[in-house]
């Protein structure tokens, strides 16, 4: 080694390749390390810390498209919920009313009005009626714009002498919109239209 060095010629081109090499590796080394940091904070980005009850919560941010079907499922249990959930108040109905009514176009207010024409929030307020609604399941076509939807669920209606049980299907589209505090999800109902509405069971209380 050491004649090797003795051949200036060759001992230039000897310290040559080395610091090719080494200036190599320190690049390699600094794009893993500069990388690898950004991908850290990209990591820490995505986390999000929630106080509830006293208790830190950890949550992770995720791109729309990761849960449209979520997010659109429950935009749509929310909107079937508040529509379909009375008491025998009207304070309470006019306030439910008017969430599901930030979640829907005017397909839903036409229905809402129809219902209220004929009586039908009257007669449960002076009829000491509760009703409820449960969703069984919701079909989602995301490959369609504006999505489409199918709604499967059971109205409960309690009555003073029974409690009647109600089959209901609805469908409607799903137009996305800007986020807000009245409709956390994004989406408005379209062209909501009830396909069946009718009683499956009646019990006497």
């Amino acid at each position: 080694m050491f004649k090797q060095f003795k051949n200036i010629d060759t001992a230039f081109r000897h310290i040559k390749l080395f610091s090719i090499v080494f200036l190599i590796v320190c690049l390699a080394i600094a794009s893993f390390a500069i990388m690898n940091a950004f991908q850290i904070v990209r990591d820490t980005q995505a986390k999000v810390y929630i106080l509830a009850n006293g208790k830190v919560l950890e949550a992770f941010a995720s791109q729309r498209k990761d849960n449209v079907s979520a997010e659109a499922r429950d935009h749509v249990t929310m909107f079937h919920y508040f529509f379909f959930t009375l008491s025998p108040d009207d304070k309470a109905i006019q306030a439910n009313i008017k969430k599901a009514l930030y979640l829907a176009d005017a397909s839903a207010k036409k229905q809402y009005d129809n219902l209220r024409e004929n009586g039908y929030y009257a007669n449960i307020i002076s009829g000491n009626i509760s009703q409820e609604v449960l969703v069984d399941s919701i079909r989602i076509d995301v490959n369609q714009v504006p999505i489409s939807f199918k709604c499967y669920a059971r109205q409960i209606i309690t009555r003073a002498t029974s409690i009647v049980t109600r089959s209901l299907v609805t469908e409607g589209k799903l137009r996305n919109v800007e986020r807000s505090d009245n409709n956390s999800h994004g989406f408005l109902i379209e062209r909501w239209n009830t396909i069946e509405n009718k009683d499956i069971k009646v019990e006497n209380r």
